[in-house]
């Protein structure tokens, strides 16, 4: 049964590779594409046969600029939808805002009581070379309401056009397009029986007081990020560089490593900073541009190759919280790129874990579509950051605070919700039979009620049985368990704080574990 599954996920990989070549997805909701369904904001916008256009002379780009249409929300609450146009740019100015400039996004509310939301959007200027997809994509909740789509310029002068011919709001991704529906895997026994690992995000840089604090705490497990740049657009471009950088990064990891040897704790190896970074749809370059996914291969087979023999290593994990909301190159594709990453390093390492993320930055809800690996000792990873207006909130020191447990965007929000958000990973993990590993959750430092929902999510984990490591350890004031205050200003050193008595609770649990093959406690 096995060879015969092999050979047919073989077969069915040409085709799970050419998906992301298509440019359509699942439709979901009403046509967006009538050009007599859009009005113009201003007398600089205006719509020409299937073409939408501003065009704003010099001095004149100092609000919004854009055609509008009133969306239905309906058909989208509680669905994950991208939405998918073509456009073309010819001098955008760089806005004075990084969230500026070209506007492709969607105006709504969670819920008739919330603020607004603005999805999309993502800073894009200057010239495009020819028509460019632009994407975005968002998770709405069951009251979502009042949305406006919105195409345009905004605090910037030039021209943009947008082919309606091309707009699409659904699904790029569906269940349907799985493979490998009968794999389970298996994992040899050091694997299958090691204790449970409980851990942390590491800092961009661990220093040896880093590792002699988690022994403290009885952390047994660092997902340590080699990261710079993050969520930027337009970085990791000369590789060479990137090179070096990485290079450095990786002799900092083996140190750290070295040091953990008698603090007994293991490591993730995570990739956070990709080659070719992101583009201006925040994707990762990598799925749309050849020589950055070829180049991620070889980082792969050079890591692979340097700790392979590490008696600290636990997993690789391959990419951190992949984006992929545009076509994509066939064999480029967020999935496909991870099974060939896989592929070159198991020719290298055959004992060592290799971590899968799914799309959407591993959001829980896209383990719906995600198809497991043909392929032994893979670990399914995701992310917990939801509801995303209370782990998240007041970032920049503005807007509503959100409790919790209570209702939060029209849900009543408490561990048994949690659970239902993490449905199709538990689905997931039942048809594969598959280890999974949560490897970021976390609620910002003053989010009200944030030792319960961190409570709440690690006793979902433990029931599951599944590893896990809070984000961050000593990464940024907001998410340290270290500090406390109202806002990112405020911020300050604290003894001790509710959400870390909540982490030391289920850490001391590594007490009785073995950081090594032995029983899973």
């Amino acid at each position: 049964m096995r060879k015969t599954t092999v050979i047919l996920a073989a077969l069915m990989l040409a085709v799970l590779g050419t998906r992301g070549a298509e440019a359509r997805v699942s439709a979901i909701g009403p046509d967006l594409s009538r050009p007599s369904d859009w009005r113009a904001s201003d007398e600089f916008s205006r719509a020409e046969g299937n073409v939408l256009i501003t065009d704003v002379p010099a001095g004149k780009g100092t609000q919004q600029r854009c055609m509008e249409r009133v969306v239905d929300m309906t058909p989208y609450r509680g669905k994950t939808v991208t939405f998918l146009v073509k456009y073309r740019s010819i001098g955008v100015s760089r806005p004075p805002e990084a969230y500026n400039g070209i506007k492709f996004m969607l105006k709504y509310k969670p819920s008739p009581e919330s603020d607004f939301r603005w999805p999309g959007g993502n800073g894009m200027y200057g010239d495009s070379d020819g028509w460019q997809w632009t994407s975005f994509s968002e998770t709405f909740p069951a009251g979502a309401t009042s949305g406006t789509l919105i195409m345009g310029l905004q605090n910037s002068h030039g021209r943009v056009e947008f082919d309606l011919s091309t707009l699409q709001a659904g699904t790029l991704f569906t269940p349907e397009q799985r493979v490998n529906l009968d794999w389970k895997v298996r994992y040899p026994a050091e694997i299958a029986g090691h204790c449970r690992l409980r851990g942390v995000m590491s800092p961009g840089t661990i220093r040896y007081e880093d590792i002699r604090t988690l022994k403290e705490w009885n952390v047994n497990l660092i997902r340590a990020q080699l990261s710079r740049n993050w969520g930027k657009v337009g970085t990791e471009l000369d590789l060479e560089e990137y090179d070096r950088w990485l290079n450095g990064k990786l002799d900092d990891l083996e140190r750290a490593m070295d040091w953990a040897k008698e603090a007994g704790i293991k490591f993730v190896i995570d990739l956070h900073c990709l080659p070719g970074g992101r583009n201006l749809n925040s994707n990762m370059r990598m799925f749309a541009e050849k020589k950055y996914g070829d180049h991620f291969i070889e980082v792969w087979k050079r890591i692979a190759s340097r700790f392979k023999d590490h008696p600290q290593l636990y997993a690789y994990d391959l990419v951190n919280e992949p984006l992929q909301s545009v076509p994509a190159p066939e064999g480029y594709d967020y999935w496909n790129l991870q099974r060939r990453a896989a592929e070159a390093v198991r020719k290298i390492d055959g004992r060592t874990p290799i971590m899968i993320e799914s799309n959407m930055a591993d959001k829980p809800e896209t383990f719906a579509y995600l198809s497991p690996l043909a392929m032994d000792n893979i670990i399914y990873k995701v992310h917990m950051y939801a509801p995303h207006s209370f782990t998240h909130q007041r970032l920049a020191g503005e807007g509503p605070v959100v409790t919790y447990s209570g209702r939060i965007d029209g849900e009543m929000w408490d561990r048994e919700r949690i659970r239902r958000e993490l449905k199709p990973v538990i689905e997931f993990q039942k048809r594969h039979n598959c280890k999974i590993y949560v490897g970021e959750f976390s609620a910002i430092a003053w989010a009200p009620g944030a030792e319960k929902y961190l409570n709440d999510c690690i006793e979902v984990f433990e029931e599951l049985g599944w590893d896990w490591s809070y984000h961050a350890f000593r990464e940024w004031n907001g998410w340290s368990l270290e500090h406390e205050g109202d806002n990112p200003q405020t911020m300050k050193p604290a003894g001790t704080t509710p959400r870390r008595e909540v982490l030391l609770k289920y850490f001391k649990r590594n007490e009785k574990a073995q950081s090594s093959a032995g029983g899973a406690e």
